[in-house]
This record gives C-alpha cells, sequence and structure tokens, in this order.
C-alpha cells in the first residue's frame, strides 16, 4: 500500500487531508512540525510527502532543502500544500526541490490527481528498450542509477524530476519542447493545466546540477520564445 507523509502544523488541515487521502486507499502518516516529519523520515521513509510551507520553527521549504541534501531522501517524491500561491513563492518552492505545489483552499480531488500524478513519475522506469546509457555530445546519463556525467562533472545524481526531464530532452535532443508540451509529455498534466513555472524551476535546478556555468547553459539551452533543447552538437 502506497504510504504518504502529511506535514502540517494546522491539525484541521492535516486531517482533512487525511481522511482525503485514506479514502483512496492511501496508508497516511501525519506530522505536525517540520522537526516532526525529519524524526519520523529517520524510522521509515514514505513512498510522498505532503508538506506545509509555513510552519513555526523549521518551516517546509527548510524541510525540503534537508530532505535533497540526504542521500537517502533525496530523491523522495515532495508536493507543497501551502497557502502561498504566489508565482514567486511557488518559484521558490520549486528551486527548494518540490515536484509539485498545491495552493490553499484546494480541491481534494485535484490534490488526489497531483498526488498520483507525481507517484506515477517517480515510480516510472526507462522502458526496456531504452539504452543503459544515453549520451548526447558531451553529457552521459546513466539510465540505471539516475547520474550524469560531463567533461566537467562526474556523476551527478538527479532526483526522479529532474532525471525524467533530463531523459526527455536528450532523447529527443535537437528538438525544441515548450513549457507545455514538458508538462504534458513528461509529466502527465492534461492539457492546458499545470504550472510554467515547475518547468523553468526544475530546468534551473538542473543546470546548476549539470552546466558548467549555469548562467550560460551549453547543455540545455533555451531558445527565446519557443522552449527548452538540449543541444545534439555539444
Amino acid at each position: 500500500m502506497t504510504e504518504i507523509l502529511v506535514v502540517d502544523d494546522d491539525r484541521d488541515v492535516a486531517q482533512s487531508v487525511e481522511l482525503a487521502l485514506r479514502r483512496r486507499g492511501f496508508r497516511v502518516t501525519l506530522a505536525y512540525s517540520g522537526v516532526e516529519a525529519i524524526k519520523v523520515l529517520r524510522r521509515y521513509r514514505p513512498d510522498l510527502v505532503i508538506l506545509d510551507v509555513l510552519m513555526p520553527g523549521m518551516g517546509g521549504l527548510e524541510v525540503c532543502r534537508h530532505l535533497r541534501m540526504d542521500d537517502i531522501t533525496a530523491d523522495l517524491p515532495i508536493i507543497f500544500l501551502t497557502a502561498r500561491g504566489q508565482e514567486r513563492d511557488r518559484i521558490e518552492g520549486f528551486k527548494a526541490g518540490a515536484d509539485d505545489y498545491v495552493g490553499k483552499p484546494f480541491n481534494v480531488e485535484e490534490l488526489v490527481l497531483r498526488v498520483n500524478a507525481v507517484l506515477r513519475r517517480s515510480a516510472r522506469a526507462p522502458v526496456e528498450t531504452a539504452p543503459p546509457v544515453l549520451r548526447v555530445g558531451g553529457l552521459v546519463l546513466d539510465t540505471r542509477t539516475f547520474e550524469v556525467t560531463t567533461p566537467e562533472k562526474s556523476k551527478v545524481l538527479l532526483t526522479p524530476t529532474e532525471y525524467d526531464l533530463l531523459y526527455h530532452l536528450m532523447l529527443h535532443a535537437g528538438q525544441v519542447y515548450s513549457s507545455e508540451r514538458l508538462l504534458q509529455e513528461v509529466w502527465d498534466f492534461p492539457h492546458d493545466t499545470g504550472s510554467t513555472d515547475l518547468v523553468r524551476a526544475h530546468i534551473k535546478n538542473l543546470r546548476d546540477k549539470i552546466e558548467p556555468d549555469p548562467r550560460s547553459p551549453t547543455f540545455v539551452k533555451t531558445v527565446p520564445r519557443h522552449g527548452y533543447v538540449v543541444a545534439s552538437d555539444r
């Protein structure tokens, strides 16, 4: 059974999310602070974390960064559920390493759909016909370990979301993808749903990891007004 950790200092919100998820067959554990969440995660690893941003003491952004720096939880799927819904807040959340961002007040059905979409992405394994190593110029992606090697960097570990994004762009090297198309083809969002902030933030995170100079990318390039492309001639 899929296990989800819900972290929110508002007990009413946490318990309403718990009830909605349990009704749909998920096993749910609750934590009411960031510190409590870290303690829970030291004992066991759930399949996904739903994390509030604004909590006393250790907030959700700090918890997320802590999890991303720990090898054991670095690829743990995380959804932020928060009242901070401005564009800059969403971008900050994605930069911290979140896989998705749902604003409060939220629709329960939408939250469950987002949970299922993130779980599908995190569980997605490379197809059997995929090569164990994908190469585009100096960019080398190991499809078994989620690690990237470049001439400048060795064995950089990607999160599942970053892996899905880079794998798709490398598999279609030289082809430009808009943010909207990436939302549909990489992250399973229906047409006209999902935030392009998600794509921009994960592109930035990916560049921070693999580019010699993230401010002047040579592997994952931007084509103004069109989208992103992994250059096939790098």
